[in-house]
């Protein structure tokens, strides 16, 4: 066949976020239902609009299902281990100060194991963002209720339903000092997507809770059903409150369906970060 005779294909348009992807570990590993998924296109998307070079950018998840976030994105990135993912994070940050560090893991990683970490990273203000993926267990491990499962709310080490009161993460890190809190779900895609992205243009500590759903541990363990069924709870009971001030009043309550699930961008302030 002749060049003139050669049949020329069209080319092929590219989504936005292909190139942060990366393909060779495609198909995921992740539950039918599980949001992690979505909150990893979440963070890609803010990549891609950032204006910051991919190569500025750093990915650390720590372990369980939301620490494989790190092996799905096309950036340097670091899987730590258990409950290290913000120390390993603080000494990229500080030791290379024109990256733009980003954390992504679950509320066990980072709030149980994790917790000391994540309030002296906030109270330092080092320069960096924490995604926290909350599907309220431990997931990965058999269900195991954590520190942010929701009064009431059952797991395989609380059969009988949990009675200690959970964390407030969006009132936690506002009270130890980060720059920027906000709390979406995985349903508000495009509240999250911006809130990553504004995340990625500020100077020191952020923080964004994601509710996510867990249908194979926490959600069959309560009876919610697939992760439709929580997405639902979602739609029906989330209230979008911007700027909200009384983050001591943000609690989770998954079995009261007349108490309202509020979610936002919280605080958005500005003050000297760890090197500053």
């Amino acid at each position: 066949m002749s060049v003139s005779e050669q049949v020329i294909l069209p080319a092929v348009n590219l989504h936005p976020i292909d190139n942060l992807l990366r393909a060779d570990r495609l198909p995921h590993i992740l539950c039918p239902g599980c949001g992690i998924g979505t909150v990893i296109h979440g963070y890609a998307y803010a990549i891609a609009e950032s204006g910051i070079e991919e190569n500025r950018h750093v990915c650390v998840s720590g372990i369980g299902c939301s620490g494989r976030a790190a092996g799905y994105v096309n950036v340097d990135s670091y899987h730590a281990t258990h409950g290290r993912a913000l120390p390993f994070a603080l000494g990229i940050a500080v030791h290379n100060p024109k990256l733009e560090v980003t954390v992504i893991s679950g509320d066990g990683d980072l709030t149980s194991i994790g917790g000391n970490h994540l309030i002296h990273a906030a109270r330092r203000n080092a320069n960096m963002n924490v995604i926290c993926i909350n599907n309220f267990n431990y997931g990965m491990t058999g269900g195991q209720v954590g520190p942010t499962t929701p009064i009431g709310a059952k797991g395989s080490t609380a059969p009988l339903g949990v009675v200690e009161r959970p964390f407030n993460l969006p009132y936690l890190a506002k009270a130890t000092g980060a720059v920027f809190v906000a709390r979406w779900t995985i349903l508000h895609v495009r509240e999250f997507q911006e809130a990553v992205l504004r995340a990625m243009q500020k100077r020191g500590f952020t923080f964004i809770e994601v509710l996510a759903p867990c249908p194979t541990s926490f959600g069959k363990a309560n009876k919610i059903g697939d992760g439709l069924h929580e997405m639902e709870i979602y739609r029906e009971r989330c209230e979008i409150r911007n700027g909200a001030t009384n983050l001591e009043e943000l609690d989770i309550n998954l079995i009261d369906e007349s108490v309202p699930i509020t979610v936002g961008n919280f605080v958005d302030i500005e003050r000297d970060d760890y090197l500053g």
